[in-house]
């Protein structure tokens, strides 16, 4: 961190900041920090996955306590999704830190690059669809497959769950507010099992996490209170052109 110049220092800790509006206003967003991590910094995949996702635990105790409070992890059926999506990162994020252990910097690159892509088309599918009735949540064995498949990519890249998982639950009639408090409880446990691989690996740059991740935390207030308060439409557009700007230049960089 302290070989970092001070444009870069702010501008890691600006993405911690608009990646937790993210987190908490429209799901995606929990990819900016990675991608700050690894544009700007000469960390290792494996410290630039490790060091982000270290981030996303007080992110998402946070953001879950926010969900909470505001009354959709009472919902029965918002709980009940929160809690396979959980239990599915318990198998999925190891996978996901032990793929990352095999990938050079060049792959991580076309991965991150690819993943982001593949956010914002979802992103954007959810915002061209035409709205309809909200339905019920999914099955059980549907919430536990998309858990273990975002538990796995979260653990490869070092994100929490909101990022893919919001789409995909919005896509499959679940409301907004209630797939962004689902999501949440999720991250909690990717980034808790997560670090707890990454550290034992020795690839975690504290200083850095701290850097990005208070930062992070003050954004995720700030999303929970516009996700409530006001459209995002503006918001979701100007992450869906960001991270289509990004992937590419992922993708070369690595």
């Amino acid at each position: 961190m302290f070989g970092a110049s001070v444009p870069v220092l702010v501008a890691l800790g600006l993405l911690g900041l608009v990646g937790g509006v993210g987190i908490t206003a429209v799901g995606p967003g929990g990819v900016l920090p990675t991608i700050g991590l690894f544009a700007l910094t000469g960390l290792t995949p494996a410290e630039v996955a490790g060091t982000a996702i270290v981030t996303h635990v007080a992110t998402g105790v946070l953001a879950t306590a926010a969900y909470t409070r505001s009354g959709q992890l009472r919902e029965p059926g918002t709980r009940r999704t929160a809690l396979v999506l959980a239990v599915s990162a318990v198998a999925g994020t190891p996978l996901g830190v032990l793929v990352n252990s095999c990938v050079s910097k060049r792959m991580f690159g076309l991965v991150l690059g690819v993943f982001v892509a593949g956010v914002a088309g979802l992103v954007w599918f959810r915002e061209r669809r035409r709205p309809a009735a909200p339905r019920a949540h999914p099955s059980t064995a549907v919430v536990a497959g998309l858990g273990c498949v975002v538990a796995v990519a979260a653990g490869i890249v070092g994100i929490g769950g909101p990022m893919l998982t919001v789409p995909v639950l919005v896509a499959l009639g679940v409301p907004v507010l209630e797939s962004l408090a689902a999501a949440q409880a999720q991250s909690v446990v990717i980034a808790g099992v997560g670090t707890l691989g990454y550290v034992a690996q020795g690839a975690v740059d504290w200083p850095l996490a701290v850097l990005v991740g208070v930062p992070e935390l003050a954004g995720v207030l700030l999303g929970w209170r516009i996700a409530h308060a006001l459209p995002t439409r503006h918001l979701k557009y100007a992450l869906i052109a960001t991270l289509f700007a990004l992937a590419p230049y992922l993708a070369l960089h690595g």
